[in-house]
């Protein structure tokens, strides 16, 4: 094949392998492996030249290490020293200290099974002692679980990880030297490295800070990418000229570009290029098995499968536990961090390249370090389940939890249940209060809990997508459910669980647009309230204000927007306080709940005629919960729940032609 062929086919292999992993619902990295093992030369053959995907493979470590870079921020570091710096130095240090000390022991009884250098060795445990940052992180975000208590301590643990990274890459090619030349190759690279890097950081954030600048005002978004990329590139080669790796250059380009107010920017315009050449570094790395060696030495490869793995698994529980978690936030931190990383394979790859591990230990390594990447998904969907069943405290700790959110809702009733307590659920708190109208949050940001309970609002550390919180949070007695933050699948869970448990509870979502109005609908989700939306009211409102445009007209003008939009701005409902004239004679909305054995029951909306009569239906829900479209053609059902909108004479008129048929 041409360059361009196989970068046609390569490509077209990627797009494959990330389909099929977005249906079976997986991360694409696994897809990428797949792929490249399938179409490699030790399989189908269908690529004859991996050297040149490796090329590419290389620039795609480049960028993996230059967004790590753009993402070290020190005042993460400080919140989470705790847990980088105490929990991930211990599970990094010790994992590499075990397995060294293990690969010497065996080397040392059985030479014959195994038989590694010291240098091979510690290569080897960086490699092990590495976790997937990119399917650990995915699936934390989409579990929202960043905030639990094992989530900080997973991300804590990731993040020195990535780290500790930095010096493995220096350290590594290093130990490829001669026996006699070793420490004096390992002391230039380390002196080499903490010069650059020192020259770099000393006052390279200057510079960078006043070249951006100067590439910003030109205003040319062409410039600004090819500026990233050639200061990203610039960096690694000189790193590579000095003798080290070309991802320790490009995590200092990043590191430089992190501490300046372009550092959002950056990451946009980056990303498409590190998602894509990674991709095809990890389709290098799965045409490097070879599966005749790999199925010829299938015992090995269990061993080290399991091994590595249950390490990982009884070393990091066992640290989480002993500073200070309990045993189930414990195990779950060491069954989320059980598997190997990309990093690992960075760090393979760069001891291959260094000759450092021997060729008939590289494709089984290899393969279990796959293998364990793709049980990842299993093991952490599964996590919940296997914890409930070994820690037998657990089961008293979630229970002791839903008893806490139920003696704080024991006492309300026709209750507000507010499901995240950020700024948006907050404020909602803070204007219930004002009315005077009960709420309960749940959340899952133990801090933000414990602060939010101690000044006296009413919330508890509760996950809303659980059906227990809902159902301990008086979901039965509830009055309305608001989900507040930004998730869709989590939005998705807690309508079905709402649905199931409590049909006629209302639920209101908040969404960033409309993309998802119509899924969130159909779930049965009465109200979506997209930011974008009222963002564009808001600046609407402003800008004709500030145009001239009198008030009362800017004013109704939003209002009428908004009446399109939401069905349930559309009048209002009338209470006790709505006792003047004008508001008497005003359209409002009205509530009917149609008898189990209606006469109107099976009949179309149009057969009615409200229109007639000066009244529009705004919304129809089944018995069930379940939102039904509002056309002429609709039939009625027995159950069914109509809102109304007219005055209120022609709501009379409507109320008994609806009940009385």
């Amino acid at each position: 094949m041409s360059g361009l062929e196989l970068t046609l086919f390569y490509l077209l292999a990627a797009v494959m392998g990330v389909v099929v992993c977005r249906y079976l619902k997986l991360p694409p990295v696994l897809g990428y492996l797949a792929v490249g093992v399938v179409i490699g030369p030790n399989a189908l053959a269908l690529a004859d030249n991996a050297d040149s995907v490796r090329h590419l493979g290389e620039f795609g470590v480049v960028f993996l290490m230059f967004v790590i870079g753009l993402e070290f921020n020190l005042g993460k570091l400080r919140a989470m020293r705790r847990h980088v710096f105490g929990l991930g130095l211990c599970q990094v240090v010790l994992t590499m200290l075990l397995v060294v000390g293990g690969s010497l022991l065996l080397s040392w009884g059985a030479p014959r099974l195994w038989n590694l250098s010291w240098q091979a060795a510690l290569a080897l445990s960086g490699a092990v002692a590495m976790s997937s940052t990119a399917l650990v992180v995915k699936m934390l975000a989409e579990r929202l679980e960043l905030e639990t208590e094992h989530g900080r301590r997973v991300m804590g643990i990731l993040l020195f990880q990535d780290l500790a990274v930095v010096p493995l890459l220096v350290i590594i090619p290093a130990l490829g030297s001669p026996a006699e030349e070793l420490f004096g190759a390992l002391a230039l690279a380390l002196l080499k490295a903490t010069v650059l890097v020192g020259v770099l950081l000393t006052g390279g954030q200057r510079v960078m800070r006043w070249w951006l600048t100067l590439v910003a005002r030109r205003k040319s978004e062409e410039l600004f990418v090819l500026n990233l990329l050639l200061v990203t590139l610039a960096l690694a080669w000189l790193t590579e000229l000095a003798g080290l790796s070309l991802a320790l250059g490009a995590f200092v380009a990043g590191m430089l570009i992190s501490e300046t107010e372009y550092k959002h920017q950056v990451e946009t315009d980056i990303r498409p290029f590190h998602d894509v050449l990674l991709g095809l570094f990890f389709i290098s790395i799965g045409m490097m098995l070879d599966w005749r060696e790999v199925a010829g030495n299938w015992p090995l490869v269990l061993v080290l499968l399991l091994v590595p793995v249950l390490l990982k698994l009884a070393l990091i529980t066992a640290l989480t536990w002993v500073l200070g978690a309990t045993a189930g936030v414990a195990l779950r931190t060491g069954l989320y961090l059980a598997q190997a990383g990309e990093f690992g394979f960075v760090l393979l790859t760069l001891a291959q390249d260094s000759r450092l591990v021997p060729a008939s230990l590289l494709n089984p390594v290899l393969a279990a370090m796959v293998l364990s990447m793709l049980a990842t998904p299993f093991i952490i969907l599964s996590a919940n389940q296997i914890v409930m069943k070994l820690v037998s405290s657990e089961w008293m700790q979630q229970s002791l939890q839903m008893t806490s959110i139920a003696r704080k809702a024991i006492n309300t009733h026709k209750h507000v249940i507010i499901c995240g307590y950020g700024r948006c659920g907050q404020n909602l708190a803070r204007m219930l209060d004002k009315e005077d109208i009960p709420h309960i949050a749940l959340d899952l940001d133990p801090d933000r809990v414990r602060q939010a309970a101690a000044a006296g609002n009413s919330v508890v550390f509760g996950d809303a997508v659980r059906p227990q919180s809902l159902m301990a949070a008086g979901l039965a007695r509830a009055s309305a459910v608001v989900v507040t933050y930004l998730d869709t699948a989590s939005a998705l869970k807690v309508l079905a669980n709402v649905r199931e448990h409590s049909p006629s509870v209302p639920v209101i979502v908040r969404t960033v647009d409309d993309h998802d109005l119509e899924q969130l609908q159909a779930a049965g989700a009465t109200e979506v309230v997209p930011e974008a939306i009222e963002g564009s009211l808001m600046l609407a409102s402003h800008a004709l204000a500030l145009v001239g445009v009198p008030m009362r007209r800017v004013i109704r003008l939003v209002q009428d927007q908004r009446d399109a939009r939401y069905n349930l701005l559309r009048g209002y409902f009338h209470g006790a306080d709505d006792s003047s004239l004008h508001e008497m004679e005003q359209e409002r909305l009205s509530t009917v709940n149609l008898p189990p054995g209606a006469r109107l029951a099976g009949k179309p909306l149009d057969a009615l005629a409200l229109h007639a009569v000066g009244v529009r239906v705004v919304s129809l829900r089944r018995a069930g919960g379940q939102s039904v479209p509002i056309d002429d053609g609709s039939l009625l059902e027995g159950g069914d729940t109509l809102v109304l909108s007219g005055r209120p004479a022609a709501l009379a008129l409507a109320e008994d032609k609806l009940l009385k048929g």
